[in-house]
């Protein structure tokens, strides 16, 4: 399994220099990339390998490229592939795109050393703190909160610089699959400990066994975002007021990024701990931010982070994460299976065809458990939430607000229904 740990770094004003200057010909790099790669035919385009072979030629011809580090000129050349493919990706998926673009000095703020070219010293620092050599940099001093696992890998090692001037370094890390824990056996699975995530409108998420997670309130950080942003529109563009207020409103952002993020890593690690098998719904996030209504609160839900955290920690833990066909849940009735339209304010379900009720979301958990237990060949339970919903009644829900989440590190155990 491949993970990251990323932590805060201090280089010496010296050290830093180096680093902006390291980044700033990575960049220089990443668009010779580029505008070599446009100069060649449509029919006869060149591959990373050939860019590759490129570079001692390059090093010899432009001097500045000669101070990288062979394995970190090729991870940039491998950057503009990566990018690259995953243009293609889009374009085939139907998305209107154009060409990679040139990278400014504003847009390209990290570097990576593949395979080689650092070095970590766990000892030299103290107080939980640790510094990592770049080849042809110098020692950069790191808070060391979490120590690299003994059973990890290091495979490469970034270091960036954020809109806010601090700079951080990543950790690109390995285990080997024997080393986790593993999958609960899909002929023994608990079903009963198994449940249905809806991420939804009212509630951030919903369960198919009755319990809902608050919104995380984020409008005291968006007034002060709005604040700082007014501050900003009054400051001459390029003046070091400007670029001092620029840092200040990039700090909101990122306050704010930290508090999502936190906030899902406690939800997400709850539901592996507490559940044999989740399912959740396979969302098209990009399409669903390009719709009229309710885009900030979508965006800050950040349901494919959400995803990517869940499978992650199912990794860690052992549990089964299952991604199903997300068209329906809404309207296709947990019980008998008949489609029924609702627009977004009609917040119940109620079936014309077998009179089954309930809330809208607790539907559309129901049928996500449904479709997660027909991914893993099982059959639907004896026992289901569907013959304990007898009512729209909200109150049966269980609500746990966010508050308690964050003053708790996380959500309370709770029984499961069956």
């Amino acid at each position: 399994m491949e993970y990251s740990y990323r932590y805060h770094a201090y280089p010496t004003q010296e050290v830093a220099a180096e680093l902006e200057h390291h980044l700033n010909v990575h960049r220089q790099l990443y668009n010779h990339v580029r505008w070599d790669y446009e100069q060649a035919p449509e029919d006869d385009k060149l591959s990373e390998y050939n860019q590759n072979n490129k570079l001692p030629k390059w090093k010899r011809k432009w001097s500045v490229f000669g101070e990288l580090h062979s394995k970190a000129a090729q991870a940039t050349v491998a950057r503009f592939h990566r990018n690259l493919s995953n243009l293609r990706k889009k374009k085939k998926k139907g998305y209107n795109v154009g060409r990679l673009k040139r990278q400014s000095p504003t847009e390209y703020r990290s570097v990576t050393y593949s395979q080689s070219g650092f070095d970590l010293d766990e000892k030299r620092g103290h107080d939980k703190y640790a510094y990592v050599r770049f080849s042809k940099i110098g020692w950069v001093k790191i808070r060391y909160s979490r120590p690299i696992p003994d059973n990890a890998t290091i495979k490469e090692v970034t270091f960036k610089k954020e809109t806010t001037g601090e700079w951080f370094v990543s950790f690109g890390l390995e285990t080997n699959d024997a080393d986790l824990p593993e999958e609960p056996n899909v002929d023994t699975l608990d079903t009963s400990n198994s449940v249905g995530i809806d991420l939804g409108i009212l509630n951030y998420i919903h369960t198919s066994n009755g319990k809902t997670v608050d919104w995380l309130d984020l409008e005291d950080e968006y007034d002060i975002l709005r604040r700082e942003q007014r501050k900003l529109s009054r400051k001459e563009n390029g003046s070091n007021n400007y670029e001092k207020q620029r840092r200040e409103v990039a700090k909101v952002k990122r306050h704010i990024r930290r508090k999502v993020l936190d906030y899902q890593h406690k939800i997400t690690t709850w539901l592996v701990k507490e559940y044999d098998a989740v399912f959740v719904e396979d969302l098209n996030v990009q399409s669903m931010l390009q719709g009229d209504g309710n885009a900030r609160n979508k965006q800050d839900a950040a349901w494919r982070q959400f995803i990517t955290l869940l499978e992650y920690k199912a990794d860690l833990h052992g549990t089964h994460v299952v991604q199903v066909e997300a068209r329906g849940t809404t309207k296709e009735c947990a019980k008998c299976g008949v489609e029924t339209a609702k627009p977004i304010w009609v917040r119940e379900h109620s079936c014309p065809a077998c009179g089954f009720e309930t809330d809208r979301d607790a539907n559309a958990t129901m049928n996500v458990l449904k479709r997660g237990f027909s991914e893993l060949g099982l059959g639907w339970p004896e026992s289901t939430p569907v013959e304990t919903v007898t009512a729209t009644d909200t109150a049966q829900f269980e609500s746990v607000s966010a508050s308690r989440v964050i003053e708790t590190g996380g959500l309370p155990s709770l029984p499961c229904a069956g």
